[in-house]
C-alpha cells in the first residue's frame, strides 16, 4: 500500500511537470531570454536546439558562417569596424560554438574567458598571443613583442616563469630597450655586445688583463652593475671548482679602480 502511494505521488509530479513544460515552455525549459541579437528566436527554440540532442555548432553556423565572422553580418552585410578581435574563428581546428558561446542570458552570453581553450585554435595562431591580446601596459611588457610563451602558458597568464631580477637586476647604468641585448625577440638568449662600451674587444681585453680567460657567460658573475658584487661572485666560482689559482686580487683591484678613473674622465 505504502509503495503505491509513493508512485502515484512520483507519477502525478511527472504528469504536472510535464504539463507545465507543455503550457509554459518558456518559463520550464529556458535557462533565460535569448541575448539581443537573437531574440526574434525567443518562442522558437528549435531554430538552435535540435530535438533530445540540444543546441548543436551546426545550427550556428547556418546563419554564422565561420568564413564570414567578424567581416558580414548574418544578412550579408559588410562589418567597417568590428569592435571585437573575433579573426581567430577562421582559425580554428574544429566548430565548437556552444565550447565557448550560450545564447541565454540565464547562463551566461559568453562563457568566462578562463573557459576558452586555446587547444581549439590552429598552432600556429597559438604562438601569436598578440593577434588577439594586447600587451600589458607596464613598462617591461610595453617594450615586448611577441614570444609571450617564453614566460607565459596557455593554462593561464600567472604566474609568470620569468623575473628578470634572477638574471640580472637593472640599474641606472643598464637601463635600455628590450632588443639591445635580446636579439630578434629571442628572450631565451642575450648579449652584453649591443652596447658600444661593451664591445668584444673591450670586454676581452679587460678580462684578460684581470687574468678571467672565461667570460662569455656574463651574468655568470655579473648580475647587476654592481662590479664589487661580480668580484664576490667570480671568486666563490672559482674556489668552487679549484681554478682560483688565476685570481689576483691586487691585479684585479688596480685594474678595476683605473677604468673608474677613466669613466670619470
Amino acid at each position: 500500500m505504502k509503495n503505491n502511494t509513493i508512485m502515484l505521488i512520483v507519477a502525478a509530479n511527472l504528469a504536472v511537470l510535464i504539463l507545465l513544460a507543455i503550457a509554459v515552455p518558456h518559463l520550464m525549459i529556458t535557462p533565460g531570454k535569448p541575448i539581443e541579437a537573437h531574440a526574434e528566436f525567443a518562442t522558437d527554440c528549435f531554430a538552435c536546439h535540435t530535438s533530445l540532442i540540444g543546441s548543436t555548432s551546426e545550427k550556428c553556423i547556418a546563419c554564422h558562417t565561420v568564413e564570414e565572422i567578424g567581416i558580414k553580418t548574418t544578412k550579408g552585410e559588410a562589418i567597417d569596424k568590428e569592435k571585437k578581435n573575433v579573426a581567430f574563428h577562421q582559425k580554428l581546428v574544429e566548430n565548437d560554438c556552444v565550447a565557448c558561446h550560450s545564447d541565454h542570458k540565464g547562463v551566461m552570453a559568453f562563457r568566462p574567458i578562463s573557459r576558452f581553450s586555446h587547444d581549439l585554435l590552429e598552432q600556429p595562431l597559438q604562438e601569436q598571443c598578440d593577434s588577439c591580446h594586447l600587451n600589458p601596459g607596464d613598462a617591461l611588457h610595453m617594450k615586448i613583442e611577441g614570444n609571450c610563451a617564453q614566460c607565459h602558458n596557455l593554462e593561464s597568464w600567472t604566474p609568470a616563469t620569468f623575473d628578470h631580477d634572477d638574471y640580472f637586476r637593472f640599474d641606472r647604468h643598464h637601463d635600455t630597450e628590450c632588443e639591445t641585448c635580446h636579439i630578434s625577440n629571442d628572450y631565451d638568449n642575450y648579449t652584453c655586445y649591443g652596447c658600444h662600451e661593451h664591445s668584444r674587444s673591450n670586454i676581452r681585453e679587460e678580462h684578460y688583463e684581470e687574468g678571467i680567460y672565461e667570460y662569455e657567460v656574463c651574468v655568470e658573475c655579473h648580475r647587476s652593475g654592481d662590479e664589487d658584487e661580480a668580484e664576490r661572485i667570480w671568486r666563490s666560482k672559482y674556489r668552487e671548482t679549484g681554478r682560483a689559482g688565476q685570481y689576483n686580487q691586487e691585479r684585479y683591484r688596480e685594474n678595476r679602480y683605473r677604468h673608474h678613473d677613466d669613466d670619470d674622465d
